[in-house]
Formats: C-alpha cells, sequence, structure tokens
C-alpha cells in the first residue's frame, strides 16, 4: 500500500469506476490508450491510485479505476485532457458503459477480517 494510500484510509475518498464491453478488435487501441492515462493519472499528487483491469468473465470487459482525494481534484480530472481520451475510449464501446463515482468516509483492512474472526 502506498503512503497516498495510507494517509487517506480514515479521510473521505472519491473512488470512480468505468466498467465497459470494448470489441476484441479494438481492445489493443483501448488499453494503450487507458493504460498511458493511467500511468500518467497516479503521478497526480490528489489522485491516490489509478489502475486498469481486464474482465475475467468477460474478455470485452475493461474497467479504469481511481481514487481521490477529494470531489474538487476529481472533478478538475473530469475536465482535463486526459479525461477527454478516456471518453473517446468509451465510444468505442458496444453498449453503454457502467459508470460510478462514490464518496468513501470510511476503509478498512485485514483488521475487518481480524475482529469477524474474533467474533466467531
Amino acid at each position: 500500500m502506498s503512503q497516498r494510500q495510507k494517509d487517506h484510509r480514515e479521510k473521505s475518498v472519491i473512488h470512480s469506476t468505468i466498467r465497459m464491453l470494448i470489441p476484441l478488435g479494438k481492445q489493443s487501441e483501448a488499453i494503450d490508450i487507458l493504460g498511458s492515462i493511467c500511468a500518467q493519472t497516479q503521478c497526480e499528487p490528489d489522485c491516490i491510485s489509478a489502475h486498469l483491469y481486464r474482465g475475467v468473465d468477460d474478455v470485452r470487459a475493461i474497467m479504469v479505476e481511481e481514487r481521490w482525494t477529494s470531489n474538487e481534484h476529481i472533478l478538475q480530472h473530469l475536465q482535463s485532457d486526459a479525461y477527454r481520451r478516456i471518453l473517446m475510449v468509451v465510444e468505442m464501446a458496444e453498449e453503454p458503459p457502467k459508470i460510478r463515482f462514490d464518496k468513501i468516509e470510511h476503509s478498512s483492512g485485514v483488521e475487518m477480517i481480524e475482529k469477524a474472526r474474533r467474533e466467531i
């Protein structure tokens, strides 16, 4: 876990996900674009994390996941040229993507499992 992730475990975090179904013929192009954007986004000081995932349940599925320090910072990101490129990939999707923005007030890790297991 990065220091930025540790610093924000107890603070409000904005979690963004985009899950889309990209035709197999366009996957390589989409992954190249999104991979580049995720690498660039991870370097932003207000980005906690940015990841790109491929589906195992559906080979057409691609998901972009980002975590930001505040609503203000993700709004700036949504207005950026990098996000415009993400939206270009979204337009390649076979059907409307699933897009979510969640505000996380509290987060925990292995301590939640330990607590639950002690209560058995």
